[in-house]
């Protein structure tokens, strides 16, 4: 197995994970991935990066695959005003990923990141190419990587 960025990132910080493949020939969801990889889907992740409206900063949150991003939780945990999803045909030039294979760690540039918060562990996330997660401690990766935890989803 060839190593990802995000992989070396966390060689790097001496975090401990568990590369998992999966087949990523058709398009598939998070729930499907969840099966996949027999997780159950609350603790598996997905990253998404948005955009503030006024200045324009990129922050990334990880939620787990079946909720939804609460874009007001989101702005006040950033201190914006106003939070938009980040333009598909942008995310590759922002982050150097694509989509479905976006990860929190190894993008081309550190972003404020904030990961909904988890009760237990271990959760899992992209490890930055399709067909491929990281099931890691969510405690180990938001102490050692500088990310911040919050209540994040909608209710």
């Amino acid at each position: 197995m060839k190593k990802t960025n995000a992989m070396r990132k966390l060689e790097e910080l001496k975090i401990d994970y568990q590369a998992i493949e999966y087949d990523a020939n058709t398009e598939v969801d998070g729930e499907v991935i969840a099966s996949v990889v027999h997780e159950d889907p609350k603790h598996v992740y997905k990253t998404l990066v948005i955009e503030g409206v006024q200045d324009h900063a990129y922050y990334v949150f990880c939620i787990p695959v079946n909720d939804h991003l609460d874009l007001k939780k989101a702005a006040r945990l950033t201190g914006e005003k106003k939070l938009d999803m980040l333009a598909m045909k942008d995310l590759r030039d922002v982050t150097g990923y694509i989509r479905g294979g976006v990860s929190p760690l190894g993008m081309k540039k550190d972003f404020p990141t904030f990961v909904q918060e988890i009760q237990e562990g271990p959760i899992c996330i992209s490890a930055g190419k399709k067909g491929m997660q990281i099931k890691l401690d969510p405690r180990e990766l938001v102490e050692k990587c500088g990310f911040t935890w919050g209540d994040i989803v909608k209710e």
